[in-house]
């Protein structure tokens, strides 16, 4: 079992900004990769970025990909997701997941993530 906890969501206006954190205290996660998903009401959960906890290597969704930066920081066993120029269609729930297998890519797939955390509220209005 990895625990993964997230904070930092919010209500906020479009363009403003917003940092979520997600950390996995009491556990290594050498060769993860960690990712952030996000859920709108009625919508199928999706990915939005991931990281790889070893090499350091993100992808992202192209629809954030220039406003969002995912990062980890290695010694406080925690990953962020910066978010930036805030839209109200980012509005969701945003979930904090981990993979623990080796893969050669940074899954953008649900069914890849065996750990998640309970998610945090994310709305931004116009």
């Amino acid at each position: 079992q990895v625990p993964l906890v997230e904070s930092g969501g919010g209500l906020v206006q479009a363009g403003d900004s917003l940092r979520l954190s997600c950390t996995a205290s009491g556990r290594t996660l050498s060769r993860y990769i960690m990712a952030w998903f996000r859920q709108a009401p009625g919508k199928e959960r999706e990915f939005v970025a991931a990281i790889h906890w070893t090499a350091g290597s993100t992808d992202y969704v192209d629809s954030v990909r220039d406003r969002f930066t995912i990062s980890r920081d290695i010694s406080k066993i925690a990953v962020y997701l910066q978010m930036n120029s805030l839209k109200p269609e980012d509005t969701a729930v945003y979930y904090c997941a981990a993979d623990p297998l080796y893969r050669p890519f940074l899954s953008h797939y649900t069914k890849d993530y065996d750990f998640w955390g309970q998610g945090t509220q994310v709305t931004v209005s116009s």
